[in-house]
């Protein structure tokens, strides 16, 4: 299996749309057996599902992403975990262990806030609006 975690210096990092980088984990029975990070180029939202099916990923771990990401991803056949915090290694042992915390509801609302004069995209969500 292969795993992406959208990544920011080792952490999950909470706005999939502006993801740069993701941390990509082959797992085989039920051990990481190689993990890289690798560079989104600069894709945004739409095509992070083309880049992370391209790169053979079965699973997305994420912070916040939105429902046209949502649907793209699951168009490409990738199962995703959002609303998911903290370090990227300790949520996929999470996640092959069973006890990852995720949110199936998540939802990035940053399009719609703004009105306290920042974007999501100058702090990676956090509380504002991805949920």
């Amino acid at each position: 299996m292969r795993i992406a975690v959208t990544y920011e210096n080792g952490q999950v990092f909470q706005h999939f749309g502006h993801t740069e980088q993701f941390k990509i984990y082959d797992v085989s029975d039920g051990e990481i057996v190689k993990e890289e990070v690798v560079s989104t180029m600069g894709s945004g939202h739409g095509a992070l599902a083309g880049f992370l099916s391209a790169n053979n990923v079965q699973v997305l771990i994420c912070g916040g992403i939105g429902g046209g990401a949502q649907n793209a991803l699951a168009q490409a056949g990738i199962r995703f975990y959002g609303g998911v915090s903290g370090m990227a290694d300790d949520a996929v042992k999470a996640l092959m262990s069973g006890t990852l915390g995720f949110n199936p509801e998540v939802k990035c609302s940053h399009h719609n806030h703004g009105e306290d004069g920042h974007t999501c995209g100058s702090h990676g969500c956090g509380n504002h609006g991805c949920h």
